[in-house]
């Protein structure tokens, strides 16, 4: 079922399937900005990644000395939320760990997802609170897909990303056999007053995954230069950019956490970034999506 909500502004709908934003229609300027999932190039919107975000080495990970096979970016974005609340403002859906999820994953959790509409603004929150009698580990991502282009007569390379204050970034690059990420060898995005134009090419290796903190905004501009939409995600040490080459669409993605080092086959308690919370505990963070 897809629920929605709206204002004079926007027209935003959510899906109960992986709680998954698939729509911010923006009624000003009469366009989809959110990438609408044509599986000829790649069939989601903007799925939550939880309990990982991308793959653990091996597609496998240890907890006390056990191993669980896992899959790329976790269960939740194929799990099916129950809805239990929906306004015109605010729509939240929880998911519980079950059998079936404890087959992968040995945690008992909630997790809760709550979409916020605020004049042009829309909030994506995350709620986990560990209900098992042990510590939990995890990593919890977002992956929203911004159509471009979205104006009649230009195209992809007409459009540029802007990363607030930068002078230049840092990224790694993902090892093609294994899905994880190099964490040897880092290259430059070459940033001119905080820019950088799009190019098809950019994305002919994957991810571009970005550490220690260095987003925390992070915007799309049209080709006049400018704002088409804006990411904020304070306090999220990790962020992926990624498209499909070739594909109308760029997808910024604020993690709490982000895939294995290639080559990591340690507990997943000493993997590097994890989440951790005690028994009872409460994990909360969000990021805003601003449409102008």
């Amino acid at each position: 079922m897809i629920r929605t909500m709206g204002n004079e502004f926007l027209r935003v709908g959510i899906a109960d399937a992986g709680a998954e934003l698939i729509s911010i229609y923006d009624k000003k300027n009469n366009r989809e900005v959110i990438w609408q999932a044509d599986p000829a190039y790649w069939k989601r919107h903007a799925p939550v990644l939880f309990p990982n975000v991308g793959r653990h080495y091996g597609d496998h990970y240890t907890v006390n000395g056990q191993k669980y096979s896992s899959k790329q970016h976790g269960f939740a974005r194929d799990t099916e939320f129950t809805c239990t609340i929906s306004t015109a403002a605010s729509i939240t859906h929880e998911m519980i760990s079950s059998d079936a999820t404890r087959e992968s994953y040995p945690f008992d959790f909630l997790l809760q997802i709550t979409h916020t509409l605020a004049d042009k603004e829309v909030q994506v929150s995350w709620k986990v609170i560990n209900r098992s009698e042990t510590p939990m580990y995890f990593t919890i991502g977002g992956h929203p897909a911004f159509r471009i282009p979205v104006i009649e007569g230009t195209q992809y390379s007409d459009y540029s990303l802007s990363f607030e204050g930068q002078d230049s970034l840092t990224y790694l690059l993902l090892d093609p056999a294994s899905g994880t990420a190099c964490p040897d060898k880092t290259s430059e995005l070459e940033l001119t007053d905080g820019t950088c134009r799009l190019d098809t090419h950019m994305f002919d290796h994957d991810a571009l995954v970005f550490d220690n903190e260095q987003i925390s905004r992070a915007g799309i501009l049209l080709p006049d230069g400018s704002p088409y939409l804006e990411l904020s995600c304070e306090g999220f040490p990790n962020f992926g950019i990624w498209s499909v080459p070739g594909a109308p669409f760029v997808c910024l993605e604020p993690w709490m956490g982000r895939c294995d080092n290639c080559g990591y086959e340690g507990p997943l308690e000493k993997k590097p970034g994890i989440n951790s919370l005690d028994p009872e505990e409460v994990f909360e963070k969000s990021y805003t999506i601003k449409v102008y």
